[in-house]
């Protein structure tokens, strides 16, 4: 058997090589209702030359005849950020069992970047697109560029119902009463927060949340102990910024018993941060985060947080997104869904109950010393 030169194996080839015509090869390859009336000893040979050969069908080729791509873009605002990986996980299992090929695109948090491969989906006639955010451009026109093109679209860790955009995203603001009735019931009561970007669509409602309950509860919230992270997105913004405002707690000789930061990132660098000044957590302060991304769960200590079903929301997204591309080839056009996931806390061991009076912050005590005894 001629051996190929170059290029992917074709219908053609086999064709050839089995002595066959391509009409014939393609109806057994492709399993046609009429490759029944093909004799039996003539399709076992045809697919023993395909196996041989190497051949795989041209998904390529078949959409073009189909005028389907089957595929769908998967647009992450930023994959260093470990909350985007279980999401798109999720999203990767719910396309994979459709037969779908999932078009992963990293915005790396550029503008820039995220009109270009908006673009891309457009001019590659993907079937859909799922973004994930929860910060979108608002002036993002080209969005209702896919929209008008009857590509489907679901966001997910932002709402856009309002623009007819089928979302998915965690109920903010319950996690945000979640967290704070945590560090209540253990008998924090001077509790110093972290707020997220103004920018981000989840630093809003957590805050509310988190107010909400202290207000219930009768909880005083220090506003000298209230911080907000910056607007830069970089991938270890979250965490620098706990390093930093821990320092600035301690230097502010505020009492505080507990942190409630706005994501596990900013948790660590709370952590981070206590320990460079010799204090312990939760020996000295409890610190609590959001999302429950991996690196919370394997740090040392293990960080209590909220828990976001991260992968779930992707299942959701990816099945809602079939859905619509299936609805759109039935010339129906369906109505925007909203799906808010509940949060669920998870505690590790960075939360306990106050071990001494609350009081002006202490650095630098020695390992030993028990802090229940400091006034």
């Amino acid at each position: 058997m001629a051996q190929r030169k170059s290029g992917h194996v074709t219908l053609a080839d086999v064709a050839r090589a089995s002595g066959f015509a391509v009409s014939t090869v393609s109806m057994v390859l492709s399993e046609a209702p009429f490759s029944q009336y093909v004799a039996a000893t003539t399709r076992e040979h045809i697919r023993a030359v395909a196996q041989q050969l190497g051949y795989h069908p041209d998904a390529y080729a078949r959409s073009l005849r189909r005028r389907r791509s089957q595929t769908v873009g998967v647009l992450a605002f930023d994959l260093s950020d470990p909350f985007c990986i279980p999401i798109v996980r999720g999203i990767q299992a719910s396309l994979q069992a459709a037969n779908y090929l999932p078009l992963l695109m990293d915005a790396q948090a550029e503008r820039g970047l995220f009109d270009r491969y908006l673009q891309l989906v457009l001019e590659n006639r993907s079937e859909g697109l799922v973004v994930i955010a929860s910060w979108i451009f608002e002036e993002a026109n080209l969005l209702t560029d896919l929209k008008k093109n009857h590509v489907p679209i679901v966001i997910v860790a932002r709402d856009w119902t309002a623009r007819g955009i089928s979302s998915v995203l965690v109920d903010n603001e319950a996690g945000g009463e979640l967290a704070m009735r945590h560090l209540f019931e253990l008998g924090h009561r001077q509790i110093a927060v972290i707020r997220g970007p103004e920018k981000l669509f989840d630093s809003a409602p957590r805050w509310a949340g988190a107010q909400s309950f202290a207000a219930k509860a009768g909880i005083r919230l220090d506003p000298r102990l209230v911080f907000q992270l910056p607007g830069d997105l970089g991938p270890t913004s979250s965490f620098e910024g706990g390093l930093k405002f821990s320092r600035q707690m301690l230097d502010s000789n505020r009492s505080f018993t507990a942190v409630l930061a706005f994501d596990d990132l900013a948790a660590l660098g709370v952590v981070r941060g206590l320990s460079g000044a010799g204090l312990r957590v939760p020996e000295d302060y409890s610190v609590l985060g959001f999302d429950d991304v991996l690196p919370a769960a394997v740090a040392t200590p293990g960080i209590t947080t909220i828990r976001q079903p991260l992968k779930e929301m992707g299942l959701q997204a990816a099945e809602w997104v079939l859905k619509e591309v299936a609805a759109r080839e039935q010339k129906s056009e369906p109505t925007p869904q909203l799906y808010k996931a509940q949060p669920e806390l998870v505690v590790r061991m960075s939360s306990s109950r106050p071990t001494r009076k609350s009081s002006s912050p202490v650095r630098n005590q020695p390992p030993g010393r028990d802090q229940s005894q400091m006034g």
